[in-house]
Parts: structure tokens; sequence; C-alpha cells
């Protein structure tokens, strides 16, 4: 994808700052939005933007999704051909902390960003959604054609009203929805509210590790560049109809109407005891293990597949955590100076 005007939303963040500095790479003009809210360490957003605004082609904004007048005048004067949402309150466990920053980022605010696309006729709208959406779900692997109709944390149900909310939009005004469910990202530049950030801070500090479900947990941690590679071959794939859609045996992952969900994991989960072996062994140091109950809004296992994915843009997420682990470490050690 190149020599296109982009909106970016979130730009600040772990995902939206990975995706800018590939936007860019490739020539593309981008507008880069974010609030900057102090969810977590606003130095390190600032130290992201940092590294993108050396472009000539990159323009930040800071401002609120859920602000509608802002939002309406930036679509109205910007005029994007296509728009990533990665904007959104995340974490799961904060949104039984705070629930109405979730409505207010999550739901409202993207609202504005439908409205804004449907009124400047944006070729392509690809939004993220989560793993945490199959929520009570069991059936492994996940698929985007299961129902999910079970969320168990707030965060879980407002990534599902922004998929409802897209599909609405495709159908009533025709607008081309692509929504991305993304199984644990992590790597350089990741968010410190994320295990491998917390696990490799206190292992370094020689603090224990809180570890939930007395880590019997698996994750599908999936690395920052195989997100990034998902993400731009579908931005280039607009939705179309899908021909064989039936209403009588409804296909959640299509429809009638320009819209289609993708998972974007690694299709390996890896037991989380596993996760933090390797982790020691890349930092050369054993952590001080501290077993907790499983959380609530937590889930036991994530898993996805990703055949949809590989027949429709051609790619399958593979990095190992091997690398990825390795690949983090170094960055952090560096970042922190540690």
């Amino acid at each position: 994808m190149d020599n296109k005007k982009i909106l970016v939303t979130g730009a600040a963040g772990f995902i939206g700052f990975h995706l800018c500095k590939r936007l860019l790479d490739h020539g593309n003009r981008v507008i880069g939005l974010d609030n900057l809210n102090d969810y977590y360490d606003i130095s390190l957003k600032i130290a992201r933007l940092t590294q993108i605004e050396q472009s000539k082609n990159f323009t930040f904004l800071k401002g609120c999704l859920e602000d509608r007048a802002f939002i309406a005048e930036l679509f109205a004067h910007e005029h994007f051909e296509v728009v990533v949402n990665l904007a959104a309150q995340a974490g799961v466990r904060y949104s039984l902390i705070n629930p109405h920053a979730y409505i207010d980022s999550n739901v409202v605010g993207f609202l504005n960003v439908l409205e804004g696309c449907r009124h400047t006729n944006v070729k392509h709208l690809v939004f993220a959604s989560s793993s945490s959406v199959y929520g009570a779900n069991t059936q492994m692997p996940f698929s985007v054609h299961h129902n999910v109709d079970h969320p168990v944390s707030l965060y879980a149900a407002t990534k599902k009203a922004n998929e409802l909310m897209a599909h609405t939009y495709a159908s009533l005004y025709g607008l081309p929805c692509t929504g991305l469910r993304f199984f644990t990202v992590y790597g350089p530049w990741g968010r410190p509210d994320m295990a491998l950030f917390l696990f490799t801070k206190s292992i370094l500090e020689g603090k224990p590790i809180d570890i939930f479900n007395y880590g019997n947990m698996q994750r599908d941690f999936t690395y920052i560049d195989d997100i990034i590679e998902g993400v731009v071959r579908v931005m280039q794939r607009i939705p179309r109809s899908n021909p064989d859609w039936s209403g009588d045996n409804p296909d959640s992952a299509s429809s009638y109407a320009p819209y289609r969900l993708y998972n974007i994991g690694n299709n390996s989960p890896v037991e989380l005891i596993r996760f933090i072996e390797v982790l020691e062994n890349v930092l050369g140091k054993k952590a001080e293990r501290n077993l907790l109950p499983i959380q609530a809004g937590d889930v036991p296992a994530t898993y996805a597949e990703v055949d949809d994915l590989i027949k429709d843009v051609g790619f399958k997420p593979s990095t190992s955590i091997e690398d990825g682990i390795r690949n983090f470490v170094t960055w952090y050690k560096k970042y922190y100076g540690k």
C-alpha cells in the first residue's frame, strides 16, 4: 500500500506506532490521531511519536474520538482514502475498574469514526477488534465463523459492539469495513500493562511476578511485525459482498454487505509458564513466581484459526516466541538503559 492518504487513530499506541512507521516507509501520507491519555506512561507514547514525526509525510493531531465535532471536522477537512481505527480504551482488567472509559472511547468514539467515514466516502475502514470477543467460547481454535455472544468483560463487549456497528454501516451505507481480531500482541515498544513488559521489569528488578490461574493459561502470543503485516495486507483488500451468504445460515465472518472479519494470531498457543521460561533464558535470570487464581474477565486460553487470513491475503503469522521475546528484551534494555 503506497501513495494513499490514511488516518490512523491511536497513532501513539503500540500497534498504531508500528503501523504508521510501516505506512510512512511506503510513501503514504499519514494523519495520526491520539488523545495521549495516561492509562499508561505518556512518555513512552511521546517517544514513539518522536520516531515517526521525523517523516515529512506524518501529521500528528491530539484529540479524542468521542469529541463529535472535532472528528466530524477532521474527516470533512482531510477526506481520507483509508481509515484504520486502533484507538480504544484497552485492557480487560481495567474495564472492571473504569467501565465508562470503555463506552466513551470504544462505542461513542467508534460511532463518530463510522459517521466520518460515511459522510466523506472513505474507501475502506479497517478497525481493531480483539480475541477477547470469544469470551466464554471453548471450541478451539477460535474461528471468525463461530458465534461470539458471551463476552466475559466489558472490554470484550465493546469490541463485539464495534463489529456489529461496522456491519450496520456496511449494510446501510455500503461502507466497506474489515474487523481484525488481534491475539495477545507483543514486541518492541509494547504496552507496559501487558504480561511481557511487566514480567521483564519485575525480573530485572528482582521482584516477584504475578502468574494468574496458577500458570495454567495459554495465549496465542502474536509478534508485532506479524500483526502489522496482516493489517497492511488487509488494508489493500477492500471487502465485497459474499455471494454465498445466506440469512438461513448466517456466516459471522462475512455478509451480503461489504464486510469481513479476520483473526490475526500466531495459530500456536503457548503455556504461560513456557513463555516465562523463554523470558528467563533470554534475561539470564530466574523469576520469583507468585501463583494466583484467575482474575475476573480473563479467559484460560486463546487460539486463533487463521485460515481466512491465509486464503484471502496470503499471510500467516509465524514469529516464534524465542525470536519475539529476544527482540523485545533487546529493545527494553536499550530503551531503559538496563
